[in-house]
């Protein structure tokens, strides 16, 4: 079912711009020198590409361009739109698609390959990202969809991804009151418990977010499914071949609860989660005293600390991996995020040329060495990230043994940005686990 832009992606992609302020222009780099990668000559072709990004991030995919540009002699010609979803299904309807869409959201990728609207990737390319990217496999699935005939085959190549599997807190803040950073999802309660014990307060926790309200919570829920089921019954959850209300994912949300309706966990108690803007939540980790230890968020939050992300810089600031369960070993190290998906939807020489040019580490060392870009390429320089802040995730990205894409942005609209963010905000006010459950599948139920 095709999902157009929701207000939370809308949000998280002005946002995620903010994160870090970025150089003014790529580093230079002797690999992008005419033929120096060996791709192809494309003198003379023009590669047209539409996506999501304007603004600052538009001149960083231009400035990755270049090099493709400067190897090969072929043109790019990119063009953003934040109404992106909408400009694709309309340019390929009227015949006027570019050779490259950059998806934000698989669904809609999926919807337009079983139409006949995309070009599968060449023969070698699902097997070169399983064997080059962390979690290989899941970047392949992800990128996988049955064409017009029902086969499946692989469209979508993974570039420029999200990392949301992150707490947030502050170095001092754990060092003054002898606080050690979790391994495991057991420390980590034991750590919130001991918190609490000494007087504080574990967690900052704030849903509210407009129009999109409780997207939040749906992310605290989606990391926590990972973390407690297998990645085939989180992909079973979002395709609801797993009901919400099944056993797996009433114990997700039961603990998910134990968090966030738990006073004693909560600054301003349980009962502020509804209420207090997800961005403003994270600044109680910076009074004096802390009103709160930790915050669970993706990777752009720093936009919203009070020092617009310096505290990174400064260490004032720091992040953790969010820990799996030691009793489900089995599971791994699993990491919930987003990210492009990049299909041809008009094919040329030059336009195949451009994906081999992606499974360069070039073509991401470039953005990496910027701002606001992380990749699971296991080629990659880890010291061409532009910070300590971004490497650490790149780590925790390339390290991941599954990765899967945030479950609400792949479930139908009215579910994803609908009743599972409505239904997860009224859990938080007090409504109980299987009311919640129910209705998210009663609504599920009723699009069927």
């Amino acid at each position: 079912m095709t999902k157009i832009l929701t207000p939370k992606i809308a949000a998280l992609a002005v946002v995620a711009a903010l994160a870090f302020s970025a150089a003014d222009s790529a580093r230079a780099d002797d690999r992008c020198e005419r033929g120096a990668l060996g791709i192809g000559d494309f003198s003379g072709q023009t590669v047209t590409i539409a996506g999501p990004w304007e603004g600052q991030d538009e001149k960083l995919v231009n400035s990755v361009f270049e090099c493709f540009e400067k190897s090969t002699g072929a043109a790019v010609e990119y063009a953003g739109s934040g109404e992106f979803e909408q400009l694709i299904v309309t340019d390929i309807k009227s015949g006027s698609a570019p050779n490259i869409a950059t998806f934000p959201q698989p669904g809609l990728a999926a919807d337009l390959a079983a139409e006949g609207s995309l070009v599968p990737l060449e023969n070698d390319s699902a097997d070169w990202m399983r064997d080059n990217y962390g979690a290989g496999q899941s970047w392949v699935d992800l990128g996988t969809y049955a064409d017009e005939n029902g086969n499946s085959q692989f469209f979508a190549f993974a570039y420029k991804v999200d990392l949301k599997s992150l707490v947030w807190y502050k170095p001092e803040a754990f060092e003054d009151a002898g606080y050690e950073v979790p391994d495991t999802m057991e420390e980590l309660v034991a750590l919130s418990d001991q918190i609490v014990a000494d007087g504080g307060v574990p967690w900052c926790i704030g849903i509210e977010s407009g129009g999109a309200t409780g997207w939040p919570a749906t992310d605290w829920m989606e990391d926590i499914m990972l973390r407690t089921t297998s990645p085939e019954n989180y992909d079973r959850w979002v395709s609801n071949d797993l009901a919400f209300n099944s056993p797996e994912v009433i114990k997700a949300m039961e603990i998910f609860g134990s968090f966030a309706k738990n006073d004693a966990y909560v600054a301003g108690g349980a009962s502020s989660v509804a209420s207090t803007f997800f961005g403003d939540s994270p600044r109680g980790l910076f009074t004096t005293p802390p009103q709160c230890f930790m915050h669970r968020q993706a990777s752009f939050i720093p936009s919203f600390f009070p020092n617009k992300g310096e505290e990174l810089a400064s260490g004032e600031a720091d992040f953790f991996y969010f820990p799996p369960f030691a009793s489900m070993g089995e599971l791994g190290n699993p990491v919930l995020g987003a990210g492009t998906l990049w299909a041809i939807t008009k094919e040329s020489e030059a336009t195949h040329g451009l994906f081999r040019f992606l499974r360069e580490p070039v073509a991401h060392e470039i953005w990496m060495s910027q701002s606001g870009f992380l990749t699971p390429h296991l080629g990659v320089d880890l010291g061409a990230y532009a910070n300590d802040s971004l490497r650490k995730q790149g780590e925790i990205l390339s390290g991941a043994d599954t990765f899967r894409f945030d479950a609400s942005d792949l479930m139908p609209g009215p579910i994803g940005a609908g009743a599972f963010w409505r239904e997860m905000t009224a859990f938080t006010q007090g409504q109980g686990t299987r009311a919640t459950a129910d209705n998210i599948q009663a609504a599920w139920d009723e699009i069927k």
